[in-house]
């Protein structure tokens, strides 16, 4: 992009591509990691008062102004909906596309918000626990894959004993205040059995109004979920662990999902258990070189993603020593004829020994994911974009992110559900 040499042309520059980003003095100096002066600073900027460092320049040059996902401001939406622990947006998508508006999000991680902002043209609200409630636009639908970490074998299983496992309570004390027609949690399969089923009867017990179990004064949260433990909800609820393959992506990816509608708002009479079913798996058989990108595409851009010797040979010893053991952990090898992958996990940008790719037959070690990859894999859109943030940020994201294809077959039946209630006499 030619650099603008006017002070005149830059401060029209940056106040254009701001605007055009749909985002205020403050959520733009967030975005370029601006400390306490930040809107001061960008105010300046676009007045021509000053121009910027050679560095934040080069940042603002990067920036996206044409978020492919920014909400039609001029459609009227069918449900409005809030995206809690947002991430990069890969549950918000799909209930967009049904026909919904997000009038409210929060993602905490500065690495998400950037992905997230230009993708749709909208910057998250940080930490969930410094906002109230009350602040939070009206709503129809919760979305939340809330930090699943301390539920999984990776983080130790820790739950409620780890403040990222609280988080639960956040959600809790939203329900409570904003009461919306109905809720998606996602989360972890280990969830189902951690603590020996006892966490999941917790939060269920919550989230249907049924007798709770006493909540440790130990736990951390903030002061309004405590006090918000006292509300009583009523949702009918029900979860299920679904897996990617099942739905046409191939990754052998599981999670839980916990699905909730309002009792108190469509009736006590309006049985969910015959009106809401989980989608059926699609059947369709997956294949691993679906997703792949040809390899001169990938030769063109320069070969970041095949292993080097010293890391591939650590692979080998590795899981050399591990089958002395007797188990079967180690790298694992694909083709484009695998039927599909292993989980993609928030580590993958280290070693990527949970997915690499076999190029023995062009004389290569193997090679990780490209983000492209990654994306599809997740069932992400070909316009998504995965360049706002260094390629180490945007594995994490995608490891962190959701399947699309399942979160779009479980929007569709509780939207297909909640129109149905809605006829009910």
């Amino acid at each position: 992009m030619k650099y603008i040499e006017f002070i005149a042309d830059k401060a029209s520059y940056i106040k254009t591509k701001r605007k055009n980003m749909g985002l205020s003095l403050k959520d733009f100096a967030m975005l370029l990691d601006m400390k306490e002066n930040g809107e001061r600073t960008i105010r300046g900027w676009e007045s021509g008062e000053h121009v910027p460092t050679k560095n934040k320049w080069e940042q603002i040059l990067r920036m996206t102004d044409n978020a492919p996902f920014k909400a039609d401001e001029q459609q009227e939406p069918l449900f409005r909906f809030i995206d809690l622990f947002a991430g990069i947006g890969g549950i918000r998508l799909p209930f967009q596309q049904l026909g919904g508006r997000c009038v409210f999000t929060s993602e905490w991680d500065k690495f998400a918000q950037k992905t997230y902002a230009a993708n749709f043209g909208e910057m998250p609200a940080g930490d969930i626990t410094q906002i109230s409630a009350s602040s939070i636009p009206e709503h129809d639908v919760l979305l939340a894959g809330f930090p699943c970490q301390t539920f999984s074998q990776a983080g130790l299983k820790k739950g409620f004993n780890d403040a990222r496992g609280t988080m639960f309570f956040e959600i809790q004390r939203i329900l409570a205040e904003k009461k919306p027609k109905a809720f998606l949690l996602e989360n972890v399969k280990q969830l189902r059995g951690h603590d020996k089923g006892r966490t999941l009867k917790t939060i269920l017990d919550i989230l249907r109004g049924e007798t709770q179990q006493d909540i440790s004064q130990d736990i951390p949260m903030s002061e309004e979920a405590r006090h918000a433990l006292s509300a009583r909800l009523n949702y009918w609820v029900d979860y299920k662990v679904l897996r990617a393959a099942d739905f046409g992506a191939p990754q052998n990816r599981e999670r839980i999902f916990i699905v909730g509608f309002d009792k108190d708002f469509y009736g006590e009479d309006v049985d969910f258990d015959q009106l809401f079913e989980w989608p059926i798996p699609s059947g369709i058989p997956t294949r691993v070189g679906d997703i792949l990108e040809d390899r001169e595409q990938i030769q063109t851009r320069g070969d970041f993603y095949t292993i080097s010797d010293k890391l591939w040979d650590g692979h080998q010893r590795r899981k050399d020593q591990h089958k002395e053991k007797g188990n079967g952990f180690g790298y694992t090898l694909y083709n484009s004829e695998s039927a599909y992958t292993n989980t993609l996990s928030a580590r993958y940008y280290k070693d990527g020994s949970e997915i690499l790719i076999d190029q023995s037959e062009h004389g290569l070690n193997p090679r990780k994911l490209t983000p492209r990859e990654c994306a599809r894999l997740q069932g992400f859109p070909e316009n998504y974009i995965i360049d706002a943030v260094s390629q180490g940020q945007i594995y994490k994201q995608f490891g962190n992110s959701v399947c699309m294809n399942v979160i779009r077959a479980v929007a569709e039946k509780m939207v297909h559900t909640m129109n149905r209630a809605q006829q009910k006499p």
